[in-house]
C-alpha cells in the first residue's frame, strides 16, 4: 500500500510533475481539492512562509501529511522582485492577472537596467502532521537573465524572457523533458526525494533520486 500525501495545491502540472516521481517512492499524492480543502492564505513575505502555511492548512483540514510549494522569479535589478507576487506581478499595479500582463510589467520594469539577472526559485515544504515541529524544507534555484523580448513557444509564466546563458536559449525554447530535468522545481524535487529517504523507510532503494 503506498504511502498517502496530499498536496497543498490543485494546479494539475504541479500535481503530474510531483506525482510522477513520488510515486516510484511508493507515495500516492492526493491535490487538495480532491478531499474539499480550501485554497489557503498566502499573506507572507518569503517563499518558506507560503509553503508553510499552505502545508499547515492542507495537513490541517485532512489529518495526512502534506506537500507544498511557492515558486516564482526574483530579479537582482527589481530587489527580488517579483518574488513570491510572482503570479500576481501585473495584478497588483493595474488589477490585471495573465502571465502576458504579467510579462508586460516585468520587461517596462527593467527597462533600462544593466543588471539582467535572476534566477527561479522553488521551495517545497513537507510536514507529517498539521502541528510538525521539524518540516522539510528544500530549495531549488535555476539562475538565468532576462530579456527585453520574448523567445519561444514553450513554457509559461515568465518561460519566453528567461534567458539561459549556458544553453543560449531561453526555458520557453526548452523541450519539456529538458525544463523539467532542469528547472527549479525539478531541483527541487530531487532534493526532497533525497530528503524523505529517512521517511518511509525500509525501502531506500526505491527512493533513488
Amino acid at each position: 500500500m503506498k504511502n498517502r500525501i496530499v498536496l497543498a495545491s490543485n494546479n494539475p502540472g504541479k500535481l503530474k510533475e510531483f506525482s510522477a516521481s513520488l510515486s516510484a517512492a511508493g507515495i500516492e499524492m492526493v491535490p487538495q481539492g480532491r478531499l474539499g480543502v480550501t485554497e489557503a492564505e498566502e499573506p507572507f513575505g518569503t517563499f518558506v512562509e507560503n509553503a508553510l502555511a499552505k502545508a499547515r492548512h492542507a495537513s490541517r483540514a485532512t489529518g495526512l501529511p502534506a506537500l507544498a510549494d511557492d515558486s516564482g522569479l526574483c530579479v537582482r535589478a527589481l530587489g527580488g522582485a517579483p518574488g513570491v507576487h510572482s503570479a500576481r506581478y501585473a495584478q497588483l499595479a493595474d488589477g490585471t492577472r495573465s502571465d502576458a500582463a504579467n510579462n508586460a510589467r516585468l520587461v517596462a520594469d527593467m527597462a533600462g537596467q544593466a543588471d539582467r539577472r535572476g534566477c527561479y526559485v522553488a521551495v517545497l515544504v513537507y510536514i507529517r502532521s498539521a502541528d510538525d515541529p521539524r518540516p522539510i524544507v528544500v530549495e531549488g534555484s535555476w539562475d538565468g537573465e532576462v530579456l527585453a523580448e520574448p523567445r519561444g513557444d514553450n513554457g509559461f509564466g515568465y518561460d519566453p524572457y528567461f534567458y539561459l546563458p549556458d544553453l543560449g536559449m531561453t526555458a520557453a525554447e526548452l523541450p519539456l523533458e529538458q525544463k523539467n530535468m532542469l528547472s527549479h522545481r525539478a531541483r527541487a524535487l530531487r532534493a526532497l526525494l533525497q530528503a524523505l529517504r529517512t521517511e518511509y523507510q525500509p525501502n531506500p532503494a526505491t527512493l533513488a533520486s
